[in-house]
């Protein structure tokens, strides 16, 4: 018959070897929940990628450029029709 220091050690034994599944377990379960939360968190401040950004930056400067073209080209009109 085993004493109570065999069985406490033998407990003991088992118990260390579950606890770095156990770690590990605990440590995947967090990164797991922490990866969720930033990407919620992400998803909420409606962030763009830098090719989109870059791509609506062009699309503004096109639309700028003809936007001033288009003023040159009043100004130019206002200017032949008080003359």
């Amino acid at each position: 018959m085993k004493g109570p220091q065999e069985i406490f050690s033998q407990l003991q034994g088992q118990f260390g070897q579950f606890v770095p599944d156990m770690a590990r377990a605990a440590r995947e379960d967090f990164e797991t929940q922490a990866r969720a939360t930033v990407m919620s968190v992400l998803s909420r401040l409606e962030l763009v990628t830098r090719e989109e950004f870059d791509a609506q930056q062009a699309v503004l400067m096109k639309t700028r450029e003809k936007v001033e073209a288009l003023e040159k080209r009043v100004a130019e009109l206002e200017q032949r029709q008080s003359s």
